[in-house]
């Protein structure tokens, strides 16, 4: 017998928007200093090689400290810690904007990041909170929320050309100031509670993962310097994945870990996670280099760059919020996964023709769109599929994890896809030939991770079993006098099928592939 749902949250819309909205300012946060990268390395004075941190810096504090953050969101109520986040990132874009010399710049960026890592997970277990036990409305907020990000990522792009060009370098850090301030003003009033829970937190797990990933970072993005094959290059990136070893070692022998070793048996969830990793490995990337091809290639200016690159998120915004849903009614979620990495890759080998002489519209416009209907596909998906795997009280920790696989594999994507990029003449500033190279050699090793996606996602996910079944149930075909396996008989006049409607997402906690449609069994003997 099902339990009566909680009413529902009577500001709940109201919330999600400022869920969405954090949402689309941590992912902002990782796009809109790439405009104003050259004015603040000659005003701070850095170096070529370290220039590149003002990126990794945030990401790699964002993606190391995420199973924190679901951790203390699981912990002290992910209400709180979606407060203190908000806290710390206005605090860390205050130091960044301020910034006269080069390590205060990137301590503003890793406070930016510790921010986004207290933000993000305590924003998705916030969700599934208040939408987690109405599966129909949970399919419309995480189509928002998975709306956000690439409507942030272009944004970023958008807004980062127009203060560079207009304003200066500081505001690109300062506009997240006033979105704190009005997030943190409407929290109380509209998100729910939770109790604090007893429990210890593993800060040593957060630091060595943290370094871990930062140090394997490190070691990519030397690489076209130091060399692939110098022992520099390959004992640095031992040293990170030993560190990263060394984290779930000590997860194991924890007796409360920071990420418990035992979630990863929910079925799927693996899966989920491996296609949230290779996607955002693939499609950052491919954003990243995009906006290089327009400007440093076909001219474009800062403004005119991010405003070609518009039709493309406009597109994932109406394909994630209108069309995904009703597609993963129609057909589950595995399909679209697997359909969408391919399309996403597909999309990338097109951009990959693009030419030195070529023209937006051509080698561009009809490429990016194809990449971003991949996208669109892909993400709602295997992010319902990684949420639902976790019991509600893991919350935190699942949001988290996910979280995790989506800024690693941005840091590991773009590192890698950056070594290939050099390699292949992205280093020959002002000649378009070379730098098109380049890009192609990027936009094919990001098709290639697409492609990696879509059939991990074929073989590791599952579909959903009968909803006639508890889980684990088997079904054979029914008896003359007998009930059907694993059932009993029903009473007289009753009838265990449900009646026919639209296919919902699996509740929070199934550990079943969200979003599955309904597989019904005949009655018949």
């Amino acid at each position: 017998m099902s339990t009566p749902s909680a009413p529902p949250a009577p500001r709940r819309w109201t919330a999600l928007v400022l869920i969405a909205l954090a949402q689309f300012t941590v992912i902002m946060d990782t796009s809109i200093i790439g405009v104003a990268l050259p004015k603040m390395q000659v005003d701070l004075g850095f170096s070529p090689e370290g220039l590149s941190w003002v990126f990794n810096a945030y990401v790699v504090a964002f993606g190391g400290l995420l199973l924190l953050g679901g951790r203390l969101s699981d912990l002290f109520g992910a209400k709180r810690i979606f407060v203190a986040g908000w806290t710390v990132m206005a605090g860390g874009s205050l130091v960044a904007g301020l910034a006269s010399e080069v390590w205060v710049e990137l301590t503003g960026r890793a406070l930016q990041g510790v921010g986004a890592a207290l933000i993000a997970p305590s924003a998705l277990t916030l969700l599934m909170m208040l939408f987690g036990a109405r599966p129909k409305e949970l399919t419309k907020a995480l189509a928002l929320y998975g709306a956000a990000a690439p409507a942030g990522g272009t944004a970023g792009v958008f807004l980062g050309g127009v203060i560079t060009e207009y304003a200066s370098w500081p505001w690109v850090f300062y506009i997240n100031i006033p979105i704190a301030l009005v997030v943190l003003a409407f929290t109380p009033g509209v998100m729910p509670s939770s109790p604090v829970r007893r429990g210890s937190v593993d800060f040593g797990g957060a630091a060595t993962v943290t370094v871990g990933l930062a140090t394997a970072v490190y070691a990519i993005v030397r690489a076209p310097e130091t060399g692939w094959g110098s022992a520099e290059t390959w004992l640095v990136l031992l040293a990170g994945l030993a560190l990263i070893g060394a984290f779930v070692a000590i997860q194991s022998k924890r007796r409360e870990p920071l990420m418990r070793l035992g979630i990863w048996k929910s079925p799927n969830l693996a899966g989920a996670n491996i296609a949230q990793l290779l996607m955002a490995a693939a499609w950052i990337p491919m954003w990243f280099f995009l906006n290089l091809y327009l400007q440093q290639v076909l001219g474009l200016g800062a403004f005119a760059s991010g405003a070609a690159l518009l039709p493309m998120t406009v597109a994932i915004m109406i394909m994630m919020i209108v069309l995904a849903p009703r597609l993963m009614a129609r057909f589950g979620s595995k399909p679209l996964i697997v359909t969408g990495l391919l399309a996403l890759a597909a999309g990338m080998l097109w951009l990959s023709f693009a030419r030195a002489d070529g023209t937006f519209w051509v080698d561009v416009l009809p490429a990016s769109l194809l990449a971003a209907a991949g996208m669109s596909l892909a993400f709602i998906p295997s992010l319902g599929t990684a949420l639902s795997s976790a019991r509600p009280e893991e919350g935190g920790l699942a949001s988290g994890i996910v979280n995790t696989s989506y800024q690693v594999g941005s840091a590991l994507g773009l590192a890698a896809m950056t070594a290939v990029s050099a390699a292949y003449g992205a280093r020959e500033l002002g000649d378009p030939e070379a730098l098109t190279n380049g890009f192609s050699a990027a936009f094919i090793g990001a098709a290639a991770l697409a492609a990696v996606g879509a059939v991990a996602s074929l073989l590791t996910l599952r579909g959903a079993p009968s909803q006639d079944s508890a889980p684990g149930e088997k079904q054979g075909p029914a008896r003359p006098g007998r009930p059907p396996r694993g059932g009993r008989l029903r009473r007289a006049g009753t009838s265990r099928r449900r009646p026919p409607g639209p296919a919902e997402p699996r509740t929070w906690g199934s550990g079943r592939c969200w979003g599955s449609p309904p597989v019904r069994r005949s009655d018949s003997g």
